[in-house]
């Protein structure tokens, strides 16, 4: 149900998600790799080391960057 869904905002569009889902689950959920992508949590780089212990809330806004190899 919609109703005990947590709202947030990933790269400009409105996801829903469980309340207290880690970060990285949510992530592979929408189909990222966390491995290859850079996350910037509210207008913050959130370094990798934090992302199992940031708790995603109603409200929250993620931008996520998928690293690209090449040259």
């Amino acid at each position: 149900m919609i109703s005990d869904m947590i709202t947030l905002t990933v790269n400009g569009e409105s996801q829903h998600c469980p309340p207290n889902l880690s970060l990285p689950t949510f992530l592979q959920s929408l189909g990222f790799n966390p491995r290859l992508i850079a996350l910037e949590y509210n207008g913050e780089i959130l370094h990798r080391q934090y992302w199992n212990t940031t708790s995603i809330k109603n409200g929250d806004r993620l931008e996520v960057v998928t690293i690209v190899g090449g040259g």
